[in-house]
C-alpha cells in the first residue's frame, strides 16, 4: 500500500517564507458536518466547565490535588504509587487517537481537539460582533472609526471574559473550584493560583484567538506524522477531480458546458476552510478533516443542479476507482487488537485493586540484637498507606520463621489517607532460623474489610554458625 501524498498549496516564493502571516476570515457554513461539529464542541465544552463542579460523596468528582498527592476521579483516589494507571491511560489515549486517524483522518482534529474548538468559540464571538467574512475584511480594512473601536474593544472584552473563565475552570481541577471562587470574590487568592489562571487564560486567549490555524500548521507536532497513519483506505475530505475539472464559472441552473466539469469555482470550499487551504489541490497536512468544505460545496452544488459530493468524505482507493473502502484491515486490525487487550487489562486491575500500601525498611544500623532471653530481635519500619475513603483498623503479623514474633505494635489505626511509619521488632530463636538470613512476611489486614489486605517480605539477620 501507497501512503497519498501531502501536497502543499499555492507555494509561495523563498523570500516569501518571511512575509507577515495573513489573517484567515472562514466564512460561516450551514450543513449536517457543521451541526455534528457545533454538537461535539457544545457537548465537550459543557463537560469541561460543568465537571469541576460535580460532587461524590462529599467530594469533587474529578480533582487532581497535587500538595496532597491524591487524585480523585469518579470516586475512587489514586496516589503516586497508581503512576502505572496514569501511562496505561496515556498509551490507551494515543493508540486510540492512532486507530481513529487510520480509520477516519483527523476527525480528532476538525471535532474534538480543544484547539479546534476553543477556536470555534472565539469564532463564533468575532462573528456575532463584527459580522461574517465580507464584513470583517472590511472592518479591518476600514479607517479606525468609532464604530470599528466599539466592535473590537466589546470582540476583546467577551474574549478575555471567556478566556479567563476558561482558565479559572481548569485550575479548578487541582484546586476544589467552590474554593477557588470564594477566594477570588473575596480577594483571598493565593499568588500560584491566581498566576495560573491568568497562565492559562491568556494562552487561550492567544491561542483560540490570534494563532489559531498557526497553532495546527506549525506547532502541532501531529500534523507532521500524520502521514505515517495514512494509507489508501483512510477516511479523508477528497475532491473529486474527476467529476469537477477542468473548473469553470456560470449561471445558476445553467446546463453545464461540454467542456466543463462541475466545480464553478467559486472558491468558497477556501473562504469557509479555517486553515486557509484549497482542498481542490489534494490531500494536505493542513486539512484537520472539519468538512466544513463538504457542507459549503455541497449547499452550491444544490443551488445549480448538481449531485452532491464533489468534495466529500472517501478515501484513496474509492475515488480512483479501486472498489470500496475497507476499515478492517491489518493496521486497524493491531490497533483495535492493542485496544482492547489493554482496556481489559486496565479494567480487571482496576477491579482487582487493594487500596492499601506498605513498605517494610529494615534497620541497617544494627544487624540483630540480643533480647536478653536467649533470643534475638531484628527492627524495622512499617510504611503503611491507607489508600481508602475511609478509616480502618488494621492487624499486623508476621510469618516465614517459625515462633517468630512481632513486638512493638498490637494493633493500628488509619485514618483515610493517612502515612503511617510504624517501628516493630521481630523475636526469634536463633535455633529456628536456616542460615545467617531467612525470608519472613509481614501482612497486614483491615480487621472491617478483609479484602483490604497486603503482603510484604524482607529479610531476618540472626549470628554466623
Amino acid at each position: 500500500m501507497t501512503t497519498p501524498a501531502l501536497n502543499t498549496p499555492n507555494t509561495p516564493p523563498d523570500d516569501s517564507f518571511y512575509q507577515r502571516h495573513q489573517k484567515i476570515y472562514p466564512r460561516q457554513t450551514k450543513g449536517v458536518f457543521t451541526r455534528l461539529r457545533r454538537i461535539c464542541a457544545w457537548g465537550l465544552l459543557g463537560l469541561f466547565y460543568l465537571l469541576p463542579w460535580l460532587t461524590w460523596n462529599g467530594q469533587q468528582l474529578v480533582l487532581f490535588d497535587l500538595p496532597a498527592r491524591k487524585f480523585h476521579i469518579f470516586g475512587m483516589v489514586f496516589w503516586p504509587q497508581d503512576f502505572v494507571y496514569l501511562a496505561l491511560m496515556l498509551i490507551l489515549a494515543a493508540l486510540l487517537l492512532f486507530f481513529v486517524t487510520a480509520v477516519a483522518g483527523r476527525v480528532w482534529c476538525g471535532y474534538a481537539c480543544p484547539q479546534t474548538v476553543w477556536s470555534e468559540v472565539f469564532l463564533w464571538i468575532e462573528q456575532w460582533i463584527e459580522g461574517d467574512r465580507p464584513q470583517q475584511i472590511k472592518l479591518d480594512n476600514g479607517p479606525w472609526n468609532r464604530e470599528k473601536i466599539g466592535r473590537k474593544a466589546i470582540k476583546h472584552a467577551l474574549w478575555l471574559f471567556f478566556a479567563m473563565w476558561t482558565g479559572l475552570t481548569f485550575v479548578g481541577f487541582f484546586i476544589p473550584i467552590e474554593q477557588l471562587w470564594f477566594d477570588l470574590a473575596s480577594g483571598q487568592i493565593g499568588g500560584w493560583a491566581l498566576f495560573w489562571v491568568l497562565f492559562y487564560g491568556f494562552a487561550t486567549y492567544g491561542n483560540a484567538g490570534f494563532l489559531r490555524e498557526q497553532v495546527c500548521i506549525y506547532m502541532c507536532p501531529y500534523a507532521r506524522f500524520q502521514s505515517a497513519m495514512f494509507d489508501r483506505d483512510t477516511l479523508i475530505i477528497s475532491y473529486d477531480a474527476s467529476r469537477g475539472e477542468p473548473r469553470g464559472s456560470r449561471k445558476r441552473n445553467q446546463p453545464r458546458p461540454d467542456d466543463k466539469g462541475d466545480c464553478i469555482d467559486c472558491t468558497l470550499c477556501v473562504q469557509v476552510c479555517p486553515t486557509g487551504i484549497d482542498i481542490r489541490d489534494g490531500l494536505q497536512y493542513q486539512c484537520i478533516g472539519c468538512a466544513a468544505c463538504v457542507d459549503v460545496c455541497d449547499s452550491i452544488m444544490d443551488k445549480m443542479g448538481y449531485a452532491r459530493g464533489l468534495v466529500r468524505y472517501s478515501t484513496e482507493n474509492r475515488m480512483q476507482g479501486s472498489g470500496s473502502s475497507r476499515v478492517i484491515r491489518p493496521r486497524t486490525l493491531v490497533y483495535a487488537g492493542l485496544l482492547l487487550a489493554l482496556t481489559l487489562g486496565m479494567l480487571v486491575s482496576l477491579g482487582l485493586r487493594v487500596p492499601l500500601e506498605m513498605d517494610v525498611i529494615r534497620d541497617r544500623n544494627a544487624l540483630y540484637r540480643d533480647s536478653g532471653d536467649g533470643r534475638i530481635e531484628n527492627t524495622y519500619t512499617l510504611k503503611v498507606l491507607n489508600m481508602d475513603r475511609r478509616a480502618h483498623d488494621f492487624d499486623i503479623t508476621v510469618s516465614g520463621l517459625e515462633g517468630a514474633e512481632l513486638a512493638g505494635v498490637d494493633g493500628l489505626h488509619a485514618a483515610a489517607g493517612q502515612v503511617l511509619d510504624v517501628p516493630v521488632r521481630v523475636v526469634a530463636d536463633p535455633d529456628r532460623l536456616t542460615g545467617r538470613t531467612q525470608t519472613i512476611h509481614f501482612h497486614i489486614q483491615a480487621l472491617d474489610e478483609p479484602r483490604l489486605q497486603q503482603e510484604e517480605e524482607s529479610r531476618f539477620i540472626g549470628p554466623r554458625r
